[in-house]
């Protein structure tokens, strides 16, 4: 998703009523192997005609399952499914409450593969429009549960799977999908089909196709991984330039957290209602991301950093988004830290941390928020930019050897899998040797931040400080301040105090007067300077 949540809140005015509720995650005792879905896109009407062949290993003895899928509406939108068949036996299915509910008597372990004959428009999801040079287009836009809206899944992070796409639309646009392509063939009434196939399990929310006029550029491959551009052809060589950048911004995240999941990185101008959407292996941005300025350089860092946390390591539940978009926000920090130096990394950290202010302002609520029920709040200043500070925070307490070594660990253990925030706790107790429940319990599962005031008198030998947490909940923070003291003969001195109380006092022994302090000059506090 974007790396500025900013850029979604003018559509969650239309979003909200889709998401009312957060969705059930109670799915019983079936497992998702394989989904391969054959879909047909045509220009005559937005109708797509699909057959979903569903491999499922089964965990329990049932007689009955549901996947998710979106039935047919008063507006005439959502799904018709015309059959259910399993071994050339149909089998009696309903479909109601954009739940499809199947008859089959399965035992424990037992894998089958069925077979869902269905059609229609769907409502969201896949998003068939016009682009902004007004020609047709075909985009899947699955985050968070929208996956449902056209296709038979189990549309939670949970539960991942390989995909297979078989697209066969008008001949004059081409297909981008997830994984490799396998195949393309023309077909008779000047169509064409296109198989796409991934080799490792992804979410549903990042399992999508595009269909479009194209203008592909293959840029090269970095550590045997092809980094592509699919951009629309009224601006290729803007689109081409721009989206070039992807090629140095994944070496990074390669050498720094470990090998890439997939088998290709495709940049893709599309039709998505985010800023980017970070689709396993081809990323869709918004259509004006191309301008041939490369204004875009830490959004496509975010997306792509997200390859591996959100798409790869995903998060176990929604309540963990945090593990997805702090960790993408952060890891582009890490992006700019290295490559643009400390002003632009320290510049970064400083607007976010105003934004997570202003939010609190708002919305005084953890970052692990059990309680927000529309999924599309969740994208909000504390998934992106205070999950980021939390990472930054834990950087600093562990050290940065010890913290590279902790989330190489983190993505090598949760890799094509999923992770809960204290599955992240583990791993960095067992690298560090730390206890880090306080840390993880007051920065993630309780809301708001330290407001402090200071006040100090110093005299020739002394400096009696003062640091007072004034924020109005009953939360109290416990950390390290780093305090950079300045003295009148201009020298300068960093000390660092241990607040561990609502007001906590400090009689310091000094050489000489100070005339000023400066709280976390180094910036690895998020806190609210009341000063």
């Amino acid at each position: 998703m974007p790396k500025n949540p900013l850029l979604v809140l003018a559509l969650l005015c239309q979003c909200i009523a889709l998401f009312a509720q957060r969705p059930t995650t109670d799915y019983g005792a079936i497992d998702i192997q394989d989904y391969a879905f054959h879909i047909a896109v045509n220009d005559s009407s937005n109708t797509i005609h699909a057959l979903a062949n569903i491999k499922i290993l089964f965990k329990a003895d049932t007689s009955s399952f549901h996947l998710d899928l979106e039935n047919l509406d008063a507006s005439k939108k959502g799904m018709t499914v015309t059959s259910v068949i399993e071994n050339g036996t149909p089998l009696v299915f309903t479909h109601a409450n954009n739940s499809l509910s199947i008859e089959s008597n399965v035992k424990t372990k037992e894998e089958k593969t069925y077979s869902i004959q269905y059609h229609g428009i769907p409502k969201d999801g896949l998003v068939i429009a016009k682009n902004k040079y007004g020609d047709r287009t075909f985009f899947g836009d699955n985050w968070p549960n929208r996956a449902h809206q056209w296709l038979p899944t189990v549309d939670h992070p949970s539960d991942k799977a390989f995909v297979e796409w078989h697209v066969t639309a008008p001949s004059h646009y081409q297909v981008i999908g997830n994984g490799y392509q396998v195949e393309e063939t023309d077909l008779p009434n000047q169509n064409t089909l296109y198989i796409w196939k991934t080799n490792v399990p992804i979410p549903t929310k990042v399992m999508v196709i595009g269909v479009a006029r194209f203008a592909v550029q293959h840029i090269g491959e970095t550590h045997d991984i092809p980094i592509s551009s699919w951009v629309y052809p009224q601006n290729k060589k803007a689109g081409f330039y721009d989206y070039a950048m992807a090629k140095s911004v994944i070496n990074f995240f390669i050498e720094h957290i470990g090998p890439y999941p997939y088998t290709k990185l495709a940049n893709v101008q599309s039709k998505t209602r985010f800023g980017g959407m970070e689709n396993a292996s081809n990323i869709f941005y918004f259509e004006n991301s191309v301008s041939g300025e490369r204004k875009i350089e830490n959004l496509i860092a975010h997306e792509i950093a997200h390859q591996w946390f959100g798409n790869s390591a995903s998060e176990i539940d929604w309540t963990h988004v945090w593990l997805s978009e702090g960790f993408a926000t952060y890891f582009t920090n890490l992006y700019v830290e290295t490559t643009k130096g400390q002003n632009a990394f320290k510049a970064l950290l400083n607007t976010q941390r105003e934004t997570i202010i202003k939010f609190s302002k708002k919305q005084l609520t953890p970052v692990l928020d059990k309680n927000t029920l529309s999924l599309m709040r969740l994208l909000n200043a504390n998934s992106y930019q205070k999950g980021g500070w939390v990472l930054h925070m834990l950087r600093n307490k562990v050290g940065d050897d010890l913290f590279w070594e902790a989330i190489r660990s983190y993505y090598k253990t949760y890799a094509l899998n999923n992770a809960s925030t204290t599955d992240l706790k583990i791993v960095f107790e067992n690298v560090t040797t730390q206890n880090l429940d306080k840390f993880f319990k007051q920065w993630l599962e309780q809301p708001g931040h330290p407001v402090l005031n200071s006040s100090w008198k110093s005299t020739q030998n002394n400096l009696q400080l003062k640091i007072e947490q004034t924020q109005k909940t009953n939360v109290v923070f416990e950390f390290p301040l780093e305090i950079n003291l300045i003295y009148e003969d201009d020298r300068s001195e960093e000390i660092t105090v241990n607040i561990t109380q609502r007001a906590s006092q400090f009689d310091l022994e000094i050489d000489a007067k100070v005339k000023s302090i400066t709280l976390d000059p180094n910036m690895w506090l998020l806190f609210e300077n009341h000063q």
